[in-house]
């Protein structure tokens, strides 16, 4: 049953992550027999002495003992991409989700992938597995059909046995001393199963390893040890944590125009009425619960192993690679669950830092970084100045829009409301702080800006808040979020403020109730509800978990988390100097999953996150008469 181009024994092919090329009896000896399902052949490599064995992937293994290990180089940083991943191929494997291992992020064992972010492991990740998983199922039915001298139609699958004819195998029995091998590619053809007939995926399994993590057996890097290692530490100097020496978070903002060119004239507009507003974003700190850390481990051979807590494995092993001018074959980057992310786990210092105090001390290093390295020397969400103007009839129809960013980034930049002008634009400035990647990226300063600007035109032309936004939208699925919210909220815009968004293929409305002073010194979100959208449902346990969870990281940034810097130092560096969202500051939050079977499932890690802070500066004015227009708000 192997494919054609495995069939020649002479060939030699290259398992991911093994320097050597194996026939195919060294393979299954790698591996293990049964049944492997790999990915696509990436192909001839030259070589100095002939061709270089063809690089494959293993994606899916099921064991002559029926135990089935799949592999993915997606990693866990808290998102619960496992549960979901195992969901699709229990899935298509007709088997309970309590049989299937996923083996994650070790770059050895696992198939090459990008990295954990972009909200990615939904739309790419799950299609992907689960079409591995069908693959696997179908050519056990092949085989299943011969040996019951069946006809394949007639077969039925359930809980890893195949029935026909009144006999009954089972998977481990198909594939007990064989050496079955199949490729799965984008074009296969074996069928997934379609959403009406769903039994695992679209329910709510609960997260695959919670009892570990809830009783404290789950081991992060921070709790990993090996045979003779000690801890180790990196001297730094904080005065050179910002880049020029006279920028402050007082100045920042004018900085950012300063150095983001030069933009083109505003758009000629014969609107009847006209409005602008600038809106300032600052600069946040991810506040990983795990701080980076890692454990570097060389061998006699000049190997390197190293676990760590990371986005993006492969990525590490390339910068480890050539820190240390090795090939790629000789690192290990092996990625225990993640103590979260939130997109600041994307580069390698951590790993290389652990790595050169291990090959200096020619012992297995731990380094872990401290709550003040993470504040001070990670990478922070960017700051931002967006400048918006608008021309709209007196009535609330919008006539032309301008928008221009200055540094923090161009995601969800474009907006979904109907304007015959627009001009949109993204400025690049010199940032006088490292920043980096954060959860939305820049669609929670765009739409901060554009739906508290939404705000003060259907206040300027006496509109209600969602009356308007109705009138300038016609995106059939944001109009539906949007009415969804404002329906479970009872919308009244008494101390209430709304707002609605999109990114990476979710859509987003969100409500909030707030309770204030005058000052707005004793500031309370007391209600929230979220109705959000991200085609067909894979978890809805989890996917509230993702929505609910957003909302309420999105609270530290829209109302008190600030990076605050001068004179060539980070000023607040520790969580006691650093506001973070606390328990007494959780609002009552409710939510509103929208399920479209027919569509498939996007990613839903991102775009949650993106409404609160312009709904809660919508509240503010809607109480006190006050518009703010930076975050944070208080």
């Amino acid at each position: 049953m192997l494919p054609a181009d495995f069939q020649i024994e002479p060939e030699r092919y290259e398992l991911e992550g093994h320097c050597d090329g194996l026939d195919r009896r060294t393979f299954f000896k790698t591996v293990g027999l049964g049944l492997v399902v790999v990915g696509l052949v990436r192909g001839q490599f030259p070589r100095s002495s002939g061709d270089r064995p063809k690089a494959i992937s293993a994606w899916l293994h099921i064991g002559e003992d029926g135990s089935i290990t799949a592999f993915t180089g997606k990693v866990e940083v808290g998102q619960n991409t496992r549960t979901a991943l195992i969901q699709g191929i229990a899935e298509e494997l007709r088997m309970p989700v309590s049989a299937i291992k996923l083996q994650m992020g070790d770059t050895t064992l696992v198939p090459w992938d990008m990295g954990t972010f972009g909200s990615r492991s939904k739309p790419e990740m799950l299609p992907q597995v689960r079409r591995v998983a069908a693959s696997a199922r179908e050519l056990l039915a092949a085989e299943a059909a011969a040996k019951l001298n069946a006809d394949p139609k007639s077969l039925t699958i359930s809980n890893g046995v195949i029935t026909a004819n009144g006999k009954r195998l089972k998977y481990s029995e198909i594939v007990q001393g064989q050496q079955l091998l199949k490729t799965a590619t984008v074009t296969d053809q074996a069928p997934l199963t379609p959403p009406d007939q769903w039994k695992v995926l679209g329910t709510a399994v609960p997260k695959v390893n919670a009892l570990g993590i809830v009783t404290g057996r789950h081991k992060y890097t921070s709790d990993l040890t090996v045979a003779g290692m000690i801890r180790g530490s990196v001297p730094r100097d904080p005065a050179t944590a910002v880049k020029p020496a006279t920028a402050s978070d007082q100045n920042v903002y004018s900085l950012l125009r300063e150095t983001g060119g030069q933009r083109e004239p505003s758009i000629t507009s014969s609107a009847e009425r006209k409005l602008a507003s600038t809106y300032n974003i600052a600069y946040i700190a991810h506040c990983p619960l795990e701080p980076r850390a890692a454990v570097a481990q060389w061998h006699p051979a000049g190997t390197l192993t190293v676990w760590t807590g990371t986005q993006v494995p492969f990525g590490v092993r390339s910068e480890l690679a050539s820190t240390f001018n090795v090939p790629e074959t000789s690192v290990r980057v092996i990625v225990p669950d993640t103590g979260s992310g939130y997109g600041g786990k994307h580069t390698a210092e951590c790993a290389i830092e652990a790595a050169k105090l291990a090959k200096e001390s020619g012992k297995p290093v731990k380094l872990i970084w401290t709550r003040e390295e993470e504040f001070t020397w990670a990478y922070f969400r960017p700051a931002g100045v967006i400048d918006v103007e608008s021309g709209f009839t007196s009535d609330g129809k919008l006539t032309h829009w301008e928008f221009h960013h200055y540094n923090s980034g161009n995601s969800a930049l474009q907006t979904l409301y109907e304007v015959p002008q627009k001009r949109e634009q993204f400025h690049r400035s010199d940032s006088p702080l490292r920043q980096g990647s954060y959860r939305g990226l820049a669609a929670t300063a765009n739409h901060f800006a554009r739906e508290s600007f939404m705000d003060e035109i259907a206040h300027s032309v006496g509109k209600d808040p969602v009356a308007f936004r109705l009138q300038n939208l016609k995106d059939a699925r944001l109009r539906t979020v949007l009415q969804a919210a404002a329906e479970k909220f009872g919308w009244s815009r008494q101390n209430s403020g709304i707002a609605c968004g999109f990114d990476k293929g979710g859509y987003v409305a969100t409500a909030a109730q707030i309770s204030t002073d005058p000052e707005l010194k004793n500031l309370k979100v007391e209600r929230v509800v979220v109705a959000f959208e991200c085609g067909s449902i894979v978890n809805p346990d989890l996917l509230r978990n993702q929505v609910e969870g957003a909302v309420i990281q999105g609270l530290g940034g829209a109302l008190f988390e600030r990076v605050k810097f001068g004179n060539g130092q980070i000023l607040n560096p520790r969580l006691s100097q650093y506001r973070v969202p606390r328990f007494m500051d959780i609002p009552a939050i409710e939510s509103v999953l929208i399920d479209r079977r027919d569509l498939p499932a996007a990613g839903a890690g991102e775009c949650p996150i993106v409404g609160i802070a312009p709904a809660i500066g919508n509240a503010i004015f809607a109480s006190t008469g006050k518009r703010v227009r930076s975050m944070p708000l208080t």
